[in-house]
C-alpha cells in the first residue's frame, strides 16, 4: 500500500528467503517484509527432494552443510515445526576409479572437519540396500548423519516463526521495479505499491536474475529443469534406506512412506528409467503414481553465489546453489541476516561472491547430482 516501509525487504519466499526473514528476526530486525509472487515455498523448494548432506567436496560447503543440519536436527525444539527430517544417511555410488579417487579425497577432508563419511566396500553397499546392482561399481561412500525432510514444512515453520515475531509475508506480490538513485536504493515497487526501503534481500532461485537486473546487476543463474517420480510401492526394500546417489549417471532415491520417490538428470521417465532400472532393477516392476518437476538454479560452476553488491550497495544475494540450496537454507540464512546488521558472519563465504566470475575465479563443486 503507499506510504509502506521496511527496514529490509526479501524477494522470494522459498526456503532461503524464509530462513532469512527468521534469523534477521531472531537478531532483532523485524521490520521486514517478505514479498513472494506465488505462495510460499512454491517455486524450486516445493519440488525439491529435501535432501541434507555434508558429503561435498568444497570445504566451505562442508561447514555450510554442518551448521544445517544442526539446524535441521534442533528445528522442532527451535523454530517450533516437525519437518519430518529422518537420519537415513547419503549414499555415493562410484563406477569409476576417478571418481573413488575425488570421494576418498572429499573423506579425508570431510572427516578432518568432523563429518562422519566414510568409504563402504561393494559387500557393505548390499547390506544397506540389497536391490541395489553393483555391477560396474568401483567404490561407495555413506554418511550417517545425512538424511532428508519435508521443504514445505521448512519453509512454513520459518515462515510463522518469523511472522510471530513481527516480520510482514506477502505472498501474490510481484516485484517490479527497484528504484535506485546513485549507489542508494530507494525502495521497491510491487503489484501492491511501493515499499520504502535501502536493503534488498534477493532470495528468489532461479528468478534471481531477472530481480538482479532490476538493479543492474547480472547473476550468471539458469534455471535447469529436474523430475522426480514417485512410486507408491517398493516390496522388500528395507524400511530404512540411505538416499542413494548413482554419481555419474545423477540417478537418485529415496524412502517416502510405503514407496520411493527418485528421479535424475533425463527430461523424460524412460530417460530416468533407463538409468535407474540399470542400478535398482526392481524399479522396472513398479507403478508410478505421481511425476513433477522443478528448476536447479545453476551457477557456472555449481557453487552457490552469495554476497552483497558495489553498486547499489544494499543490494544482497544469494542464488545459483545448483540443486543444494534447500539443504543451505539454514545457513545461508543466518549468514544473510548477519550481513544485514552488519555483524561478523559466521562463515566467510567471500569466495562465494558474483565478482569471481568477472575475475575469472570460478569455485568449483564436484559433487553436484
Amino acid at each position: 500500500m503507499p506510504g509502506d516501509s521496511a527496514q529490509v525487504v526479501i524477494v522470494g519466499g522459498g526456503a532461503m528467503g524464509t530462513s532469512t526473514a527468521y534469523h534477521l528476526a531472531e537478531l532483532g530486525v523485524t521490520d521486514v517484509v517478505l514479498c513472494e509472487r506465488e505462495t510460499l515455498g512454491s517455486g524450486s523448494t516445493s519440488k525439491s527432494a529435501g535432501g541434507i548432506r555434508a558429503q561435498f567436496a568444497d570445504e566451505i560447503n562442508i561447514r555450510i552443510a554442518l551448521i544445517s543440519l544442526l539446524e535441521f536436527r534442533n528445528f522442532e525444539q527451535k523454530i517450533g515445526a516437525g519437518i519430518d527430517f529422518r537420519e537415513t544417511g547419503y549414499l555415493f555410488l562410484l563406477d569409476s576409479e576417478e571418481d573413488v579417487g575425488l570421494f576418498r579425497e572429499a573423506v579425508r577432508l570431510q572427516g578432518s572437519l568432523g563429518v562422519l563419511s566414510t568409504e563402504l566396500t561393494l559387500d557393505e553397499v548390499l547390506e544397506l540396500v540389497p536391490q541395489v546392482s553393483t555391477e560396474g561399481l568401483r567404490g561407495a561412500t555413506y554418511c550417517p548423519r545425512d538424511g532428508f525432510a519435508t521443504p514445505e514444512a521448512v519453509v512454513r515453520g520459518y515462515a510463522a516463526a518469523a511472522a510471530e515475531m513481527g516480520v510482514r509475508i506477502k505472498q501474490g506480490v510481484d516485484v517490479t521495479r527497484i528504484p535506485v538513485l546513485g549507489n542508494k536504493i530507494l525502495g521497491v515497487d510491487t503489484t501492491e505499491g511501493r515499499i520504502k526501503t535501502d536493503t534488498v534481500v534477493c532470495t528468489a532461485g532461479v528468478w534471481s536474475k531477472d530481480v538482479a537486473a532490476l538493479v543492474g546487476m547480472n547473476l550468471p543463474v539458469e534455471g535447469e529443469v529436474r523430475w522426480m517420480h514417485y512410486t507408491p510401492e517398493a516390496p522388500g526394500l528395507p524400511d530404512v534406506v540411505p538416499l542413494t546417489v548413482d554419481f555419474s549417471t545423477g540417478f537418485y532415491f529415496h524412502r517416502e512412506g510405503p514407496g520411493l520417490v527418485f528421479g535424475g538428470r533425463e527430461p523424460t521417465i524412460e530417460g530416468v528409467a533407463t538409468q535407474g532400472t540399470r542400478r535398482l532393477p526392481m524399479l522396472e516392476e513398479l507403478p508410478i503414481q505421481s511425476s513433477w518437476w522443478g528448476y536447479y538454479e545453476m551457477s557456472p560452476d555449481h557453487n552457490a553465489i552469495v554476497g552483497e553488491a558495489k553498486e547499489p550497495s544494499r543490494f544482497l544475494y544469494a542464488t545459483g546453489f545448483s540443486g543444494h540450496g534447500f539443504q543451505q537454507s539454514p545457513a545461508l540464512g543466518e549468514h544473510l541476516a548477519e550481513r544485514v546488521i552488519g555483524a561478523k558472519p559466521t562463515l566467510d563465504l567471500s569466495a562465494f561472491s558474483a565478482a569471481r566470475f568477472a575475475q575469472g575465479e570460478p569455485r568449483e563443486e564436484a559433487f553436484v547430482i
